[in-house]
């Protein structure tokens, strides 16, 4: 199950759902005072009682639907815009043309507005667009002759409020995403900097100092010191990069700014992005330098595998024969439209013709670890050696190909 943090509590678009509620009984109650001061004007005023008491009945029985974003569902927007447009069609029946164009108003009369304003609200000004087209085009359409400068007043002002609302509801939704992303960063960043201050005052300083002894005392402390100096680089190099991977997305607006956290490994975990860095940063070392950008760089999770698989395949070449004293780099670079990491040892580097001697041999390390995984990732592996001046191998793979075939 994934893992959900409350971050912070600031939805700006909860207000707007309690103003809707608001807006939709007093705008219900408006229209029904509306009619009672002109019911005697009415030719069939049955007809506009029918209407208005269902009118009201939907209104109070559905306030929860507008409560907030969960519960008011598209099938729930178009029902209610539904009500408001039968409203404007049955306006005709019950009322005479001469009012009507004289600049009476339609049964729904403002509470129209409310229907079209929880398309904005929920879906953005796009939604607004669609829903205030259609009640435009219904309000039109009940005037048989030239419709009145009042009527195409209304129109355009509820069709670009509601465009506009929309508009800023979307600002908005995306200005507080970004803002529970900076308070999570700033929240991991205060984390990383404690647990920092802890490793180096305790753990970092005994590395060292076994380092230091065992250089001093020779054979085998002199191996463990070498261990322990190998550590005290990872874990200084892991603590100062403090990667914190790319897996956390805000949801739900209408409960707040939410984040859920993914674990790579969990089921469905693979449909997501994960910043190659962290999965290339444990092979930081003694003898192993990794130069990486200073923003994530995001890949599809089983290509950001793949890639580190072959980035490890490529290490363990070096070990194997490159000789104990020799030291690796990693350089990850990306460009946008691929991402290239660089592995070069200063080995003695591989025989001209080696390499189809091993191939030849059943010895099929680099063809199927390195370029294999490279291939299958629509990327490539090229491997650049110099007797004497060690080895080098460039690894890339392309952004928008990188679907596992």
């Amino acid at each position: 199950m994934a893992k959900r943090e409350r971050v912070v509590r600031m939805s700006v678009e909860q207000p707007l759902w309690r103003a809707l509620t608001g807006y939709r009984l007093l705008t219900m109650v408006y229209a029904a005072l509306l009619f009672a001061a002109a019911y005697k004007e009415f030719p069939r005023p049955g007809v506009a009682v029918g209407y208005l008491a269902f009118l009201a009945v939907w209104t109070l029985a559905t306030s929860r639907k507008v409560a907030n974003a969960a519960s008011c569902t598209k099938g729930f927007l178009v029902a209610d815009l539904t009500v408001a447009i039968v409203g404007i069609v049955l306006t005709p029946v019950a009322d005479t043309q001469a009012r009507i164009h004289a600049g009476g108003s339609t049964l729904p009369t403002i509470w129209t507005a409310g229907a079209v304003l929880g398309f904005a609200i929920k879906g953005g000004w796009r939604w607004a667009c669609f829903a205030s087209t259609f009640v435009a085009a219904a309000n039109l359409a009940i005037h048989t002759g030239q419709p009145t400068r009042d009527t195409l007043h209304n129109v355009l002002l509820v069709w670009v409020a509601s465009v506009a609302i929309g508009y800023v509801v979307e600002v908005a939704r995306a200005s507080e995403n970004t803002l529970a992303r900076a308070l999570e960063i700033e929240a991991a960043t205060r984390e990383r900097e404690r647990l920092a201050r802890d490793i180096h005052d305790g753990v970092l300083q005994v590395l060292a100092m076994v380092q230091r002894r065992g250089s001093e005392l020779g054979g085998e402390a002199e191996e463990l010191g070498r261990m322990a100096g190998e550590q005290e680089v990872a874990l200084r190099t892991l603590v100062s990069s403090g990667l914190v991977r790319p897996s956390r997305v805000s949801s739900d607006e209408s409960r707040g700014a939410l984040v859920d956290t993914y674990e790579v490994d969990e089921p469905g975990a693979d449909d997501g992005e994960l910043d190659l860095r962290t999965l290339l940063a444990p092979h930081a070392g003694s003898r192993v330098s990794f130069a990486e950008p200073g923003t994530p760089v995001p890949l599809p999770v089983p290509a950001a595998k793949e890639l580190a698989a072959a980035v490890g395949a490529a290490l363990d070449n070096v070990r194997k024969h490159a000789g104990d004293g020799a030291r690796a780099w990693i350089l990850v670079e990306d460009w946008g439209d691929e991402v290239i990491v660089t592995v070069r040892d200063d080995g003695p580097g591989i025989p001209a013709g080696r390499l189809d001697q091993a191939a030849g041999e059943g010895r099929m390390g680099v063809a199927l670890s390195i370029r294999g995984r490279l291939r299958d990732l629509g990327g490539s592996a090229d491997l650049v050696s110099v007797p004497g001046q060690g080895t080098e191998v460039e690894l890339k793979v392309p952004r928008g190909r990188t679907d596992k075939r």
